[in-house]
């Protein structure tokens, strides 16, 4: 069964640009539409599903938050997903200083964060991460200084090692 990993990215991406900015890490389960209404039509009506449903369509399930005295690396270390899971997406806020690719440590004391949003170049930008257990992926990006629909970049791999480390989330012990 093939998915459509790329619609369901790009979904995410609107829903989160509707919640705006500051946001925590978002995790998502993502259900085969058809199974899950299968299994509990009550949420058919609340999904606002109606009539027939794709064989490729998913459902992203929102999942608890991330620890928050656990680092992110070891939450994701630490997730597992039941075989009625076909895939998972991620959704996280980051600081990227463009037009660098050395290491940048601020001086002394200084907080990092507000060191690196006072550096030429930095930019606040939205991933979306999703894979599925075939080893599909799609990811999008959403620039702050670029916040329009028409601008979210998205592609396979766009974000290689964020949907690698998803893509991990599936493997077995």
């Amino acid at each position: 069964m093939s998915f459509n990993i790329r619609e369901v990215v790009m979904d995410i991406e609107r829903h989160a640009s509707g919640q705006g900015w500051d946001q925590p890490i978002r995790v998502y389960a993502l259900v085969p539409t058809a199974d899950l209404v299968g299994r509990e039509p009550a949420l058919a009506e609340m999904l606002g599903v109606s009539g027939e449903v794709g064989a490729d369509e998913l459902t992203p399930v929102e999942q608890e938050p991330l620890p928050s005295d656990m680092a992110f690396e070891e939450a994701l270390g630490r997730m597992a997903w039941p075989e009625t899971v076909a895939g998972c997406a991620l959704v996280m806020e980051r600081l990227v200083v463009k037009g660098s690719d050395e290491t940048l440590t601020p001086p002394g004391d200084a907080d990092p964060g507000e060191w690196a949003r006072r550096q030429d170049g930095a930019e606040e930008i939205r991933m979306v991460a999703g894979v599925l257990r075939d080893g599909g992926r799609h990811s999008a990006l959403r620039m702050r200084s670029h916040d329009s629909d028409e601008q979210v970049l998205h592609g396979e791999d766009l974000v290689p090692a964020l949907t690698s480390a998803l893509a991990l989330t599936f493997e077995e012990e």
